[in-house]
């Protein structure tokens, strides 16, 4: 018994071993494996009428890459959350992800929506004025209109 461990042992140093080396080499070389669904990546891929076919290959590498960006952008995203002393990121800093990053910025801030104009500033004798003084929408009268007493001339 102990011979046929000691054979092994010499044949898997010489390099004429069972399968270790292989076990070793897909260690170092790693499987990658996508976190996206593949098949809705492939729905999404053949949304583009030039595309009829999808090789396997190129699906892997669509999704890898598609993964490797999202992490980019969502790793700018959260750095310029944090410069602002935010904790919720929020769609100004995927904004500024996107512009910090030119190839990104060329197609991606043509996509996200606009940010909203931000308010307008109210001038300081429109803040002071009284609900009397305000206009009213057409058709619309004050409620103090309503419980005044009829004058003569509506009558």
């Amino acid at each position: 018994m102990e011979d046929t461990q000691d054979d092994r042992e010499q044949q898997q140093e010489e390099g004429g071993g069972g399968g270790g080396e292989k076990e070793e080499e897909q260690e170092e070389a790693g499987t990658l494996s996508p976190s996206f669904p593949m098949g809705r990546v492939k729905k999404i891929m053949k949304l583009d009428r030039e595309i009829n076919k999808v090789n396997s290959e190129a699906l892997l590498l669509i999704s890898l890459s598609a993964e490797l960006f999202l992490a980019s952008l969502s790793a700018g995203a959260r750095h310029a959350a944090l410069q602002k002393k935010r904790r919720i990121i929020k769609l100004d800093h995927i904004r500024s992800a996107a512009r910090a990053h030119r190839p990104t910025s060329a197609f991606l801030l043509d996509c996200l929506p606009k940010p909203p104009p931000p308010p307008k500033a109210v001038p300081p004798n429109l803040k002071t004025r009284s609900a009397d003084q305000k206009p009213l929408p057409p058709g619309a009268r004050r409620i103090d209109d309503f419980f005044r007493k009829p004058s003569e001339d509506t009558q």
